[in-house]
C-alpha cells in the first residue's frame, strides 16, 4: 500500500509549495507472491522419470532351475561380440556408422556333433547379426529375428495398442492386459531368450540387447556366462568366415 507524506522541510512560508514523499510498502505483495509460491507448489505435477526395468537373475535355486527349463523350439541363443583394434578400441561399423556390435545366435541346442578333419564343426547352427533396428518401417538384423519368434505375442498387443489409441481402454488397464499377454504361459511359441557377453563385448552391446527384449515385448529373458561350447562355435564360424 502506497502512502502520501507531506512535508514542509520545517519551514512556514506563507505561499510556499508543500512536498510530498510517497512510501511504498510492499509486505502485502510479498504475502501474495508467498501464496501463489505455495499453490503452483500444491497443485503442479512433477514429471515421472522413465527408468529401464532390467530383470537380474535370481540367487534362488528353484527359480533358476525353472528359467533354465524350455522347449528347445522356443529357446533363443545371443552371443555378443564386439570388433575392436589393435589397441583394445571399438571399431565403426562402415555400413552403419555406429559401433561394430556383432550379435551370433542359434535356436534350441548348439549343433556341434559333427567335426571334418580340420577340426571344425560340420553343419553348425550357429548365424550373425547386428544391431541395426528398423530401416524404411521394416526391422532388421537381429530385431526382425526377434521379432519373428515372438510374432504371436506382438500381434495380440498390436490389437491392444489400437484399443488404447482408439480411447477404448485405459493407459492403466493398458498395461496390465500387456502384461498379461507378455507372461500367457498357454502362447505355445515364446521365446526364452538367453543372453551371453563374450570377451570383447561392450556395455553398449548388452544395453543394445535388454532394448531388443523390451521392444519385442519379450518376458522370458536372462543374462548368462559364455561356456566352451559357444567359444567353440565362434572359433568355428570365424574360421569359415574370417572378418575383413
Amino acid at each position: 500500500m502506497a502512502q502520501i507524506e507531506q512535508s514542509d522541510g520545517g519551514k512556514k512560508k506563507k505561499g510556499a509549495q508543500k512536498k510530498m514523499s510517497i512510501h511504498v510498502d510492499f509486505t502485502p505483495m510479498v504475502d501474495m507472491n508467498m501464496l501463489l509460491i505455495t499453490f503452483f507448489m500444491l497443485c503442479t505435477t512433477m514429471i515421472k522419470s522413465q527408468t529401464l526395468q532390467i530383470s537380474l537373475p535370481s540367487n534362488e535355486k528353484v527359480e533358476q532351475e525353472q528359467q533354465n527349463k524350455a522347449k528347445e523350439s522356443q529357446a533363443v541363443t545371443l552371443i555378443l561380440d564386439t570388433e575392436r583394434d589393435q589397441d583394445g578400441n571399438v571399431k565403426v561399423d562402415p555400413e552403419t556408422g555406429k559401433p561394430a556390435h556383432l550379435v551370433y545366435y542359434y535356436f534350441g541346442k548348439p549343433d556341434i556333433a559333427d567335426e571334418n578333419k580340420d577340426g571344425l564343426i560340420d553343419n553348425s547352427n550357429l548365424k550373425v547379426e547386428k544391431f541395426i533396428g528398423n530401416q524404411n518401417g521394416e526391422t532388421q538384423g537381429i530385431r526382425k529375428i526377434l521379432h519373428d519368434k515372438n510374432k504371436t505375442v506382438l500381434s495380440k498387443i498390436a490389437v491392444l495398442k489400437d484399443d488404447w489409441k482408439n480411447k477404448k481402454i485405459s493407459d492403466d488397464e493398458y498395461q496390465a492386459r500387456a502384461k498379461e499377454i507378455r507372461n500367457d504361459s498357454l502362447i505355445a511359441d515364446r521365446p526364452v531368450v538367453i543372453i551371453k557377453a563374450g570377451p570383447n563385448a561392450s556395455w553398449e552391446s548388452l544395453i543394445s540387447a535388454l532394448d531388443e527384449m523390451q521392444i519385442n515385448q519379450i518376458s522370458r529373458y536372462q543374462i548368462d556366462n559364455i561356456n566352451a561350447v559357444d567359444s567353440a562355435l565362434i572359433f568355428d564360424y570365424l574360421a569359415k568366415n574370417p572378418r575383413k
